[in-house]
């Protein structure tokens, strides 16, 4: 059997593993790495080693590490609630406050389920006191965290990115960032439209929308993050291993790192606004000065620890070490692919269906279909590098392709057998049957999947102006 055959093979095992098993799938991939190099290969651990990527592990530690000291000092909770009482009785902009919360929240760097697991809870809640559509509210959050991914300083712009910097083809980050945020938009439109936003547009919501806002924003979102079990009404999120409710007054988990403002706090502390003055130092400095984002973010996260000790207490345990194992596994494993000339050989056989526009859209739906079930970072990881020598041909637009692959792989991040998706089913209101609620994601996922990458395709790919 040849290496790129036996490559695939091991590459399929892994992800069945991980899917049916409680799998890391990074630990996986170093373990496939070692046996495919060591064994199969003859490398040195020293070569194989030298495919894991440095830069992004740096990356993805240092802008977790912000965001987790962000949560704890309570900067999240301010930025959110300052957000909700912009509505005012408008109870019809809740639903984009919610999108455009989690957006901005992933833009800067937080991770897509990170950022669910703070704003689903909330948005939920509302949900239930206004009588909003769950289902619509529970996928403007899960749309607006896809939205804001592919900035280039989140984790999947800066995963996406960085492949394609290693490689001759053209590089677009504001262009697949800009594709990404506009396609998860007009879901958003769709979904606001068809799931009864219109009626809301009558439905008066008056001061409770502030109060409502206050109580919930009592929930300190560093101890939701951190797992502490909350008191109170709500649903236990399993599927990401945190557990919250939300009170109606206050807090009743202790220890709460750094302390979040309570309801009534009107006014930001010292360190939140320092916290917000360096996630917009983190913006200018990495994208208009274009220094490392790795170490900017871990400078600006030192410096609020120094500000505010008792802030960044537990934020190095926040750090997503998992999502830093399944992308440094995946890369490095991705690395061994090439010495085992898997890609060149996986990219000459899509070639060789001699319809390029076909192949892209083979290659969307394997990417959407797969992540359904699996991690959306490790299927981006795998299959950008397998699609690069066939892009490299210039038959066909790579920034359209790569952009088409980075939506199709994360809107389907919306199934109930995703992170993001089990999330939002966790969070359903207490009047709400769990069961129908579940068919409902798993219907509006099903279409998703189906129509999704089709749709991704002919925008930014036929159209060839990507």
């Amino acid at each position: 059997m040849s290496a790129p055959v036996l490559s695939i093979i091991i590459l399929a095992v892994m992800f069945l593993l991980a899917t049916v098993l409680p799998l890391n799938m990074g630990a996986l991939a170093f373990v496939g790495a070692f046996l495919l190099g060591s064994v199969v290969l003859g490398m040195s651990t020293n070569d194989i080693l030298a495919n894991f990527p440095g830069g992004l592990f740096l990356t993805i530690v240092g802008v977790t590490y912000l965001f987790a000291i962000a949560q704890n000092n309570g900067t999240i909770n301010l930025l959110v609630r300052g957000a909700v009482r912009l509505v005012g009785s408008k109870v019809a902009l809740i639903p984009w406050v919610m999108f455009a919360i989690t957006a901005v929240i992933t833009a800067v760097g937080a991770l897509s389920p990170a950022a669910v697991a703070i704003i689903a809870p909330i948005a939920l809640s509302f949900a239930a006191r206004y009588k909003i559509n769950p289902l619509m509210m529970g996928m403007m959050v899960v749309h607006g965290a896809q939205a804001g991914g592919f900035s280039p300083i989140a984790v999947y712009g800066v995963t996406v990115n960085g492949i394609i910097a290693k490689t001759e083809l053209q590089a677009s980050p504001m262009a697949i960032f800009l594709a990404s945020f506009l396609f998860n938009l007009a879901i958003a439109l769709v979904l606001f439209i068809v799931l009864g936003g219109s009626k809301l547009l009558s439905t008066p919501g008056g001061r409770l929308v502030e109060q409502a806002a206050e109580q919930r924003m009592s929930v300190s979102v560093g101890a939701r993050a951190a797992g502490v079990t909350l008191q109170g009404s709500g649903s236990d999120i399993s599927a990401a291993g945190v557990s919250a409710g939300i009170p109606a007054t206050g807090i009743s988990a202790a220890g709460t790192p750094g302390g979040t403002p309570a309801a009534g706090t009107r006014r930001a502390s010292v360190p939140q606004l320092i916290t917000i003055l360096g996630l917009i130092a983190l913006a200018v400095i990495s994208l208009g000065f274009k220094v490392d984002v790795g170490f900017v973010s871990i400078t600006i996260a030192i410096v609020l620890a120094l500000v505010s000790p008792a802030a960044q207490k537990g934020a190095v345990n926040k750090i997503s070490w998992s999502t830093v194992l399944l992308i440094c596994g995946m890369l490095t494993f991705v690395g061994v692919l090439e010495e085992a000339g898997t890609i060149a050989f996986v990219s000459s056989g899509v070639a060789d269906l001699g319809m390029p526009l076909l192949a892209a859209l083979l290659i969307c739906y394997i990417g959407a279909v797969v992540s359904a079930f699996a991690s959306s970072t490790a299927i981006l990881a795998a299959l950008i590098p397998l699609a690069v020598p066939f892009l490299a041909t210039g038959e066909i637009g790579a920034v359209g392709v790569i952009a088409a692959l980075a939506v199709a792989s994360t809107i389907v991040d919306v199934s109930p057998f995703s992170t993001n998706g089990a999330l939002v089913l966790a969070n359903a209101p207490e009047d709400v049957d769990k069961d129908r609620f579940y068919k409902q994601i798993l219907a509006y996922s099903g279409i998703v999947v189906a129509v999704g990458p089709a749709v991704a395709w002919l925008v930014m790919v036929v159209p060839g102006w990507m």
